[in-house]
C-alpha cells in the first residue's frame, strides 16, 4: 500500500470521549494510507489541562512515532458559525509534511475496502498535478447503526485529501477546502466511502453533542433544547458492511429505536425533498446541489 510519497493523516478531537465520537477507529481507518498522523487534540484552557481524558486515552493507543500530538485550546471567544472548527482542523494540517494530506474528523471512518481505490487516485494525482484533491461519497447514518439518512438537504460528497504543501485551507465549519484564495479547488471524485457516524449515537449523548456544536455555531451562552431522536425524511435501510474497525463501536452503539415505525410529521419541505430524490434516483443528478468544490 505505501509508496515513497508521503501521505499524512491529520484530524482534531475535543471531548471525543464524553460525546461518544470513535476517534481511536477513525484515526486506524486512515492509519494503512498513511506514514505520519497529525492528531490535534483540543482543551478547555490555555495552559492545556482540561480535557475529559481524550489526549491520554489516544496517546495510550497510538505511540507510534508515526502518530504526532498536539494540544491546542479552543478559544470560547470563537463561537460563531463553527469558524473554530476550521481553524482547529488548519492547526493539524500546518504540521502535515506530505505531498498528501488524508483529512478525517473525529466521527468519520474510511472502510478498508476502498483503501486501494484512494492509493490509485493519489498515484493519478502524481501524474496530473491540475488535481488539487479528492471528493468522496459519504454515508451519514441517523438515529441507529442500520440507518442511513439520504436526501437533498444532507451533503452525499465532500474532499477529504488535498494536495500538501500548496497553501490549501480548511473552509467555514471545516466541511471542506478551498485555496487561500477563497477559489474552490479542482477535484476528482474517488471510488470510496466516508462512513459518517455523527447522528448515531445514543440519545443522551446526542443531547450533549448537540449542545456543544450550537455553542460552536450561536454562542456559549446559547441553550439547546433536548434532543430526541425522530423519524425525519430521506431514511434508507443500510444492509451493507461497516468497516472492521467499527465492529465493536457500532455494537456497543446500536440504539434499540425503531426510527422507520415511528410517525413522520407533515412538512411541506418534504414534497419539494421527494420530487428532488425522484429526479436524482433517475438522473443521478441532484436538484440545487451545493458543491464546495469543482469536480471534473
Amino acid at each position: 500500500m505505501r509508496t515513497n510519497t508521503l501521505i499524512s493523516g491529520f484530524t482534531f478531537i475535543k471531548n471525543g470521549l464524553t460525546l461518544g465520537y470513535p476517534i481511536k477507529e477513525s484515526i486506524e481507518s486512515i492509519e494503512p494510507l498513511c506514514d505520519e498522523i497529525i492528531i490535534n487534540v483540543g482543551h478547555d484552557d490555555p495552559e492545556f489541562q482540561k480535557d475529559d481524558g481524550t489526549w491520554d486515552f489516544l496517546h495510550d493507543h497510538f505511540n507510534h512515532p508515526k502518530f504526532k500530538f498536539i494540544k491546542s485550546w479552543w478559544d470560547p471567544r470563537v463561537s460563531s458559525r463553527g469558524l473554530i472548527l476550521s481553524q482547529q482542523t488548519n492547526i493539524a494540517l500546518d504540521k502535515c509534511s506530505g505531498k498528501y494530506c488524508q483529512y478525517i474528523q473525529g466521527d468519520e471512518i474510511i472502510h478498508e475496502d476502498d483503501l486501494r481505490n484512494i492509493h490509485n487516485a493519489v498515484m493519478e494525482m502524481e501524474q496530473d498535478q491540475s488535481i488539487d484533491g479528492l471528493v468522496f461519497d459519504y454515508l451519514h447514518f441517523y438515529g441507529n447503526v442500520d440507518i442511513v439518512k439520504q436526501t437533498r438537504n444532507i451533503y452525499r460528497r465532500e474532499v477529504r485529501l488535498i494536495r500538501g504543501q500548496k497553501g490549501v485551507r480548511s473552509w467555514l465549519d471545516a466541511q471542506g477546502f478551498r485555496h487561500k484564495d477563497n477559489s474552490k479547488l479542482r477535484c476528482k471524485r474517488v471510488n470510496a466511502r466516508i462512513f459518517h457516524y455523527g447522528w448515531a449515537r445514543r440519545e443522551q449523548i446526542m443531547n450533549s453533542k448537540v449542545s456543544a456544536m450550537n455553542k460552536l455555531y450561536h454562542g456559549r451562552r446559547h441553550e439547546s433544547p433536548m434532543f430526541e431522536y425522530e423519524k425525519i425524511w430521506g431514511l434508507k435501510q443500510f444492509n451493507g458492511a461497516h468497516p472492521k474497525v467499527m465492529e465493536n463501536w457500532v455494537k456497543e452503539n446500536n440504539n434499540n429505536i425503531n426510527l422507520p415505525g415511528l410517525k413522520m410529521r407533515h412538512e411541506w419541505k418534504n414534497v419539494g425533498l421527494a420530487i428532488s430524490d425522484c429526479i436524482e434516483a433517475i438522473t443521478g443528478h441532484r436538484l440545487g446541489e451545493y458543491k464546495n468544490y469543482k469536480l471534473f
